[in-house]
């Protein structure tokens, strides 16, 4: 029923084959549309921005024409801008996809356990795990960086990998939670009587069907991670051989009272893209796998 409902939702309608709309129809889609392309101008006008004022130059973005597209194409920022970013981005992408990976596998074994393998304080343990999700950064830092320097790992990029998986653990045990809820009991059922047992069945059966699910947690810790800002300037004390994707915008500033934007807004872009790749390419089986696990049938 959900993969139904999943399928409805993402696939594309010939809209030759529908019936014309009386008066009332028509103005309440012409007020969707309205409604849908305001906030689609909201959405782009950063990008907006971002883009036109990255090939202007250095110098060549003001405050007063920054909304402005260029009388020529200037490249001269996205060298020097890239020079700078090229290792912090590889030290992002180092530590974002092995936070990623490593929580989405936990959150699966975890879901699997709470959806098909009931035990006595499950549910409890579950709202335990969900309660995670609203602990704020903020009010783990000191013990988070107390227990990074009791392990070792305080001057190392895996601060951040060991915190984007704490905090990923929650929101993956539920997505996949979720998930397997709908996968009818019966396919246990079968696997139980051929003498299969919980490992088994979790890699032969349940593995296989969680494409979706692990599409969509591997996308939101990915941007959660990619992100974050947080836990990278402060777990890292801002030290440069450390610094991120997000942090390393710090260092890209001009030199006394002048301002140069448009390296700012080449950094800015250039850290946005992954994010918006992924979403362009990957947001429809994002919407899939949400809807797959929303509902139970």
């Amino acid at each position: 029923m959900s993969s139904d409902i999943a399928s409805r939702v993402t696939r594309k309608v010939d809209v030759r084959n529908k019936k014309k709309l009386d008066g009332v129809g028509q103005f309440w889609l012409v007020f969707r549309y309205f409604a849908l392309t305001i906030l689609f101008v909201i959405a782009a006008l950063p990008i907006y921005i971002m883009v036109i004022n990255s090939v202007k130059g250095i110098t060549g973005v003001t405050q007063s024409a920054a909304f402005i597209p260029p009388t020529s194409l200037d490249f001269s920022a996205w060298g020097p801008t890239w020079e700078i970013l090229r290792e912090p981005m590889l030290r992002t992408l180092f530590f974002v996809v092995q936070s990623s990976v490593i929580s989405a596998v936990i959150g699966a074994i975890n879901g699997f356990v709470f959806a098909k393998w009931r035990f006595r304080g499950s549910t409890f343990v579950f709202t335990t795990f969900l309660f995670g999700m609203f602990i704020p950064y903020q009010a783990i830092m000191i013990p988070l960086t107390k227990f990074n320097q009791w392990a070792g790992i305080g001057n190392t990029i895996y601060v951040l990998v060991f915190a984007h998986v704490i905090y990923g653990i929650p929101i993956c045990t539920l997505i996949f939670r979720n998930y397997y809820a709908a996968i009818p009991n019966e396919l246990i059922e079968a696997a139980r009587v051929d003498g299969a047992g919980m490992v088994r069945i979790f890699r032969t059966i349940f593995l296989p069907l969680s494409i979706p699910g692990f599409v969509v947690v591997l996308i939101w810790q990915f941007t959660s991670a990619w992100n974050d800002f947080l836990f990278a300037i402060f777990l890292t004390g801002g030290s440069p051989k450390l610094s991120v994707a997000t942090t390393a915008l710090n260092f890209i500033t001009g030199s006394g009272n002048q301002v140069y934007y448009g390296n700012n807004m080449t950094a800015s872009l250039i850290v946005s893209i992954p994010t918006l790749l992924v979403y362009l390419f990957l947001g429809r089986y994002f919407l899939r796998g949400l809807l797959s696990g929303s509902l139970k049938g």
